[in-house]
């Protein structure tokens, strides 16, 4: 018998640096039992190069990614959700489209990169930090036994791995 894949959505407000992190993250280290995407609550419109740019020194793969509308993956015909993750403190704060499937949720909120004003290698060097604790996270999450969890037990778990501080701290 198969195994299931697990279909995971990241939310952030503007879809252009933590939610495409984990986007890019978690379907690598996935492997295939997990299906990311990622959405924002008022989309940017564009993704952060400095996003891709951190992707791509974690070889992994850095294109093929958009900012969208998280209302996106509220539609019937959108893929049904195990998780929906928020990554940001004000998007956990928004009222949320009802999700179809009633996806387990938890808050995993890390500081914005994106909003750091500094200098280039400064820069770069947030975002990297950014990707590390959502990396942590999310390899957290992969080291649950979710077969042999009942639902509640799994809800717990996610929200508990969202109060992972960074290893640095």
């Amino acid at each position: 018998m198969a195994e299931k894949t697990y279909n995971v959505l990241f939310i952030c407000t503007g879809n252009s640096a933590r939610s495409i992190l984990a986007e890019g993250l978690l379907n690598y280290l996935g492997k295939g039992r997990f299906k990311a995407y990622s959405a924002g609550s008022h989309p940017a419109g564009k993704v952060n190069a400095y996003a891709l740019l951190t992707l791509d020194k974690m070889h992994l793969p850095a294109t093929g990614y958009r900012s969208k509308n998280w209302e996106e993956f509220a539609k019937p015909d959108a893929p049904v959700m195990d998780f929906v993750l928020t990554v940001c403190d004000k998007a956990a704060g928004e009222v949320c489209p009802v999700w179809p499937g009633q996806p387990m949720t938890a808050h995993w909120g890390v500081a914005d990169p994106a909003a750091f004003a500094g200098p280039e290698e400064a820069t770069e060097r947030q975002f990297m930090d950014t990707a590390l604790t959502l990396k942590r996270r999310i390899e957290l999450m992969l080291a649950l036994p979710l077969a042999r969890l009942d639902s509640m037990a799994i809800q717990r778990e996610i929200r508990d791995i969202g109060k992972v501080q960074k290893a640095a701290q």
